[in-house]
This record gives C-alpha cells, structure tokens and sequence, in this order.
C-alpha cells in the first residue's frame, strides 16, 4: 500500500472535526513527503549534468550542496515524523507541523534559485531542459502537497516568484531590460503556468478534504450506531435484571397471601389472626408495585411537576401520621422536629423523596429510632432523616443510588427492588434539592435533602435532559 493511500485512522472521541480534517491533511502531504523527496534528489543530479559544460562551477556546486544538505534535513524530519507522530493524535500531528512545516518554502526557494544558473546563462537547449525540469517537479508537487493547501500555496507561490525574480533580475538589472523578447516570453509563461497548477491544486485539494469530512462523519454515525446498540443491549440487561428481581421479590408477598387464603379457608374461625397477615402482605406487594410505577414514569419522562410554596411544618405533620404506626410497630423511637417555614418546592414529589427516606430508615432499623427534621434558612431549607440503624459501608455510599442496588448482607433488602433510593435521587436533580449522606457503619445514617429553591422551567429541563441521558447511556 502506498504512503499516501494509507487509511486514515478513526477520529478519537470527542476530537473536533476541523481538527481532525487539517491533521489528516497534514498527515497525507507527509506521508508523500518521502516521495517528492527522492523526484527532488533525482532532479539534482540531471540539473548538475546538463548544465556542468557551461554554468559557474562555484554556483553549480553552492546549489547542489545547499539542495542535498535540505534533502537530508527533510529526510530526518520524515524520519522523525515516522518514528514519533505517526501514530499520535490529531493534535499531535499539528503540533508537529508547526515546528517543521517551514522546510517546504524553503526548498522551493531554493528549487527557484536554480534558475539563476542557467536563466540567460548557458545555451538555449540547456534553458530549455531545466525549464522542463522544473515544470515537472511543480507539476508533480500538485499530486504531492495539494492535500494540505496553505503547504501548496506556499511551496508553489515560493517557487513561482524566485523564478520570476530570477528572470527580472537578469532582464531588468543585469540587462536595463535590453534583452531578447523570449525572457518575457518565459516570464509570461511562468505566471500563466503558475495560475493552472494553483487552480488544478485547489481542486485536487477539496477533493482530499470532502473525502476526509465523510470519513469522519462516517465514524461519527458507526460511533453512534454502537452507542445505539449498546444503549439497546443496556436496556435488554435492566429489563432482564428488572424481571428477575421483580419475580424474586414479588414471590414472597404473592406466596404469602396465598397461603393465607388457604389457612383461612381452611380455618375460618383464626380470621382475626390471618387478616392482619394478608393485609401486611398486601401492602408489602403494594409497596413493590409503587415503587415499580415511580421508575416507569420517571424514565419516561411523564412526571408532572407543581412548583409551589411547601409548609415545611405540615409536610412533616403528615408524613409523622404516616410512619409513626410502622415505626412503633417495630418498637423505634420516632420523632419529628420541624421549625416553621417555606420552601418553593412540588409538594407531592418532596413527600416522596422524604417518604422514602424515611421508610428506608425504618425498614433498616432494628433499635434504637428515627429522627426527622426540617428548618428554612433566608436562602434554602433542609430536611435530614436520621437513623440508628447499621450504617452504610463508604464502598456502597456510591452504589445505593443506582437501581436494582441492595447492600449485601443489610437485614431489610431482600424487599423490594432496591429502588427507593434511586428514586430519590433521580427526583432531588429533577426539583434541583440536592441530597447529602453521612454515614458510620454500626451506627448510623442521615441523609440531607437541601431545599434549594426550584424553578418550574429548569426542573422541566432537568427532567427532559435524565430522560434524554437515559435513553443515550452507552
């Protein structure tokens, strides 16, 4: 395969697309660099033949040493380019030409000079030949360097004006302009053929970028059909883990209720003690299912949001009524401590976060009680919801808030699907109330909400932009 007709390696995420073309650019001129290279070295020596017989030996030889020693230099910065950058980056690649870039001006600046060893000076035949010469490598230069256009421009305008002040200088200087007309013929010439290899480079020069801009987006679609499918897989994996969790923790509650229904048909007369069975058990598989319908409709994005001023003291109030049978039931201590006050918040959503909270803080809780407390500050609320139960090891503190999480080895996960506290994570950035935790294993956990105050337009978005950062999770 050819230097030049190496692929071009897939963009590395996040690399900007314009930076991307220019260091694809650069790296295809040098890439046949190598090649222009050695039509250069060749040229030299055809040069130095034809016009050994009739040219100043001195300026023959200060050309042709001062054209090998920049053949070199390019070869080592080749090499260097090959051994070092090749296989970088974009950025890279820029950075790398920008130190060495000046090499080609300066080479077609010295191509240029050539013409003051034969231009009016040796026989027309010989002028002829290194007019040739010369119009060959500034043609072959167009297939060489028009993939990176400032590099063209630069190396062919080079190469154009030192010929043309080349012969102004022998017609105008040397000669006061007395000359034959074929100098300004050969002037003329030169601009016009100047003009054609520039158009015919710029040309060959958007053909080169349009091939890299769809190579890139290209990438940019496969990267984006992969994220797709993994997103699609993703999902796969969580509706599976959701059914198996699901089955597992519906059965209890469901296996339950049936075996009371079969003891109470059996024994009618224990109903006062089956009843109260059969309704925890239903309330443990209500509990499951409305934990179940708050996943649905957040990761669907059809969760209504009232923003409203919250009393502090009577959302407290009812969440007390709600809890304090569940927690005396178990024997804990449960107290709420709410100082007056008013948050602008949604109220249904703000009961569901603390709610929660709370009924995590009592499922865990073996002795000892709960805490609840809520202040308003000038700036924002907070409610914290302390408790005395195992604590949260600092390995899990991050990994409570994913679904589906259960702390191995807690007395109280195996209910429910371990997604209350998912819940209430992805409800606290949608109203903007952001959550805190402090924990010590075997002693303890308290989990802040801070009531920072909500606008209804942001949390719309916030709530758009989960739904959207769900759906493109890779």
């Amino acid at each position: 395969m050819k230097p030049d007709t190496l692929p071009a390696p897939a963009p590395a995420p996040g690399t900007d697309e314009a930076e991307w073309i220019e260091a694809q650019l650069v790296a295809s001129l040098l890439r046949t660099s190598s090649i222009t290279q050695l039509v250069g070295l060749f040229l030299v020596p055809i040069f130095v033949a034809v016009l050994w017989d009739n040219a100043d030996p001195t300026a023959l030889l200060l050309w042709t040493g001062g054209s090998i020693v920049l053949a070199l230099a390019r070869f080592a910065t080749m090499r260097k380019y090959t051994r070092e950058v090749m296989g970088a980056g974009a950025r890279e690649h820029l950075e790398f030409f920008g130190r060495f870039g000046q090499l080609w001006p300066v080479s077609a600046f010295v191509w240029g000079l050539a013409a003051l060893l034969f231009f009016g000076r040796v026989r027309l035949t010989d002028q002829f030949v290194c007019w040739l010469l010369l119009a060959g490598l500034a043609m072959f230069s167009v297939y060489g360097q028009s993939g990176h256009l400032r590099t063209f421009h630069r190396w062919l305008d080079t190469l154009s004006l030192t010929c043309l002040a080349v012969i102004f200088w022998h017609t105008g200087v040397e000669l006061r302009f007395q000359g034959p007309l074929y100098h300004y013929a050969v002037a003329v010439l030169v601009v016009v053929f100047w003009q054609l290899l520039r158009q015919t480079g710029d040309r060959l020069h958007h053909t080169h970028r349009h091939n890299f801009e769809l190579k890139y987006r290209n990438n940019e679609l496969i990267e984006s059909l992969r994220r797709q499918t993994q997103a699609a897989l993703d999902a796969v994996g969580i509706k599976n883990r959701f059914l198996a969790s699901a089955a597992h923790d519906l059965r209890q509650p469901v296996h339950a209720l049936g075996l009371y229904a079969d003891w109470l048909s059996s024994e009618p007369e224990m109903v006062h003690q089956i009843a109260p069975k059969i309704v925890e058990s239903t309330k443990a598989v209500n509990a499951l299912f409305d934990s179940l319908f708050d996943l649905v409709r957040l990761d669907s994005g059809k969760i209504r949001l009232n923003i409203e001023p919250v009393d502090l003291e009577q959302l407290l109030r009812e969440l007390d009524l709600q809890y304090r049978p569940l927690a005396q039931a178990k024997g804990l201590d449960f107290r709420v401590r709410a100082a007056p006050g008013r948050v602008m918040s949604d109220g249904i959503l703000l009961r569901r976060i603390v709610g929660n909270l709370i009924s995590n803080a009592i499922k865990y809780t073996q002795s000892g009680g709960v805490l609840i407390a809520a202040r308003a500050g000038r700036s924002h609320g907070c409610i914290e919801v302390w408790d005395t139960g195992p604590g949260i090891d600092p390995a899990h503190q991050r990994d409570i808030f994913r679904e589906f999480y259960k702390v191995p080895g807690y007395l109280g996960t195996e209910d429910g699907f371990g997604l209350g506290l998912y819940i209430v994570s992805r409800l606290s950035t949608i109203l903007g109330h952001p959550l805190a935790l402090a924990s010590r294993p075997g002693r303890g956990t308290m989990f802040r909400v801070i009531l920072e105050p909500t606008d209804e337009r942001q949390a719309v978005d916030r709530a758009a932009a989960a739904v959207r950062q769900l759906v493109s999770m890779p």
